[in-house]
């Protein structure tokens, strides 16, 4: 579970800086790198949800 909350974590601070580049500094790329960002987000949130149901279930 730690290992994944670290993996979150990362994500959303990859989300955090290339969005911020996006809009602040207009660079195209990084809004890429931000959406890129965001499909694994969704992932990461999604397999957190399966493993904290199980945990909760012990």
């Amino acid at each position: 579970m730690k290992d994944l909350l670290v993996k979150i974590n990362a994500e959303i601070d990859t989300f955090k800086t290339e969005s911020d580049s996006l809009a602040e500094k207009g660079v195209k790329a990084a809004g890429a790198r931000a959406r890129k960002a965001s499909l694994e987000i969704e992932k990461l949130l999604k397999e957190f949800r399966k493993v904290s149901i199980e945990e909760s279930k012990k």
